[in-house]
């Protein structure tokens, strides 16, 4: 992990709708990967979009564990 590529954003838990500050790793690129919920610990799939041109951090989609991202 590059701490200089780590971002917050702002999200809500898509089971509880608490909402969380979200770390993500723009440096991995594109990518799928899973989070628990602070408050109720259900996971949380993610979906991370990173413009492969710049680098930035483009969309960050969050769906429940049944969920087609």
């Amino acid at each position: 992990m590059h701490e200089d590529a780590l971002e917050s954003r702002s999200v809500r838990c898509p089971y509880c709708d608490t909402p969380f500050a979200l770390q993500v790793d723009a440096s991995q690129g594109s990518h799928a990967t899973w989070e628990d919920c602070p408050r109720c610990c259900a996971p949380i799939q993610l979906r991370i979009e990173v413009s492969p041109i710049s680098g930035e951090l483009e969309s960050v989609t969050l769906g429940r564990d049944d969920d087609v991202l």
